[in-house]
């Protein structure tokens, strides 16, 4: 009996990187490090200690993400790690501005609009039963904001005459990408 050979075992290819499991990973923790320089810039009042932890804040909130692709230790945990660890550092930097006399009240809610719907928007999604869960992903809008946030931190420290148009701006377009967020929610739970 003549038998063809069969072919070789074809391995399934994988569009994404797995996700990691592990809740170490050298992402998570240069994320983590963000709370640190938060407590950090509320102890310190020095501008150049000032912009210094602002810009490895900066860089961390970069490096983060590159490294969990490079690594390919993206996870769940990271997810969630990076956007409060980002959030956490911007509340720390308002109350030391707002507590230095750098900031009025009134900028500093509009500096945190975006980050407090944010918070609220990730509770109800997650506590409100008839919402099909979906994964929240960054949207473009959200990181210009996260962008502009942190140029508006150093425009304090340096340039604080542009201190009010920054935080307009801020204000501006953190409302925008709240409603793109909101709608991008929507309509994912919508067409299910």
């Amino acid at each position: 009996m003549v038998t063809s050979p069969s072919p070789p075992p074809t391995r399934p290819v994988s569009a994404a990187p797995p996700a990691s499991s592990s809740v170490v990973t050298l992402p998570n923790l240069v994320s983590a490090s963000r709370v640190g320089l938060g407590i950090a810039f509320l102890l310190v009042e020095s501008v150049t200690a000032r912009l210094s932890l602002i810009a490895v804040a900066s860089l961390t909130d970069m490096l983060d993400g590159w490294l969990a692709r490079r690594t390919r230790a993206a996870s769940r945990l990271g997810a969630l790690v990076d956007p409060l660890a980002d959030r956490f550092f911007a509340l720390c930097v308002v109350v030391a501005y707002v507590a230095g006399g750098q900031l009025s009240a009134w900028q500093a809610v509009a500096l945190m609009f975006r980050d407090v719907m944010s918070i609220i928007g990730w509770f109800v999604a997650r506590n409100v039963s008839w919402l099909r869960p979906i994964a929240f992903k960054a949207r473009i809008l959200g990181k210009v904001v996260t962008v502009l946030q942190l140029a508006t931190f150093l425009v304090v420290l340096v340039a604080p005459a542009l201190r009010d148009a920054m935080v307009w701006v801020v204000f501006v377009l953190g409302f925008a990408a709240s409603v793109d967020y909101t709608l991008m929610l929507w309509r994912n739970r919508t067409t299910a």
